[in-house]
């Protein structure tokens, strides 16, 4: 793991502080890397939104969907399943 080092406010630094103190967080390390992969989710789901015409997801789809990748995963990993 790499290391960077950043600025904050002293308010920022409180409060980072204080969403460890409520023990969700290990450390601040840990609190600012799940922001940044919340951030990360955020972006991917807008940008799946955006990606074209809406569908309907039915039972009936994610029951296609779940045994197609059911199915991707046998013929990839065999021991996933396992």
């Amino acid at each position: 793991m790499t290391t960077l080092n950043i600025s904050l406010t002293e308010e920022l630094r409180a409060f980072i502080d204080e969403q460890v103190a409520q023990g969700s967080y290990n450390n601040a390390s840990e609190y600012v890397q799940n922001l940044i992969i919340k951030a990360q989710l955020e972006t991917m789901l807008l940008e799946g939104l955006d990606s074209g015409e809406p569908i309907d997801v039915t039972d009936e789809w994610w029951e296609l969907k779940r045994s197609r990748l059911t199915g991707m995963i046998t013929k990839l990993q065999p021991q996933l399943l396992e």
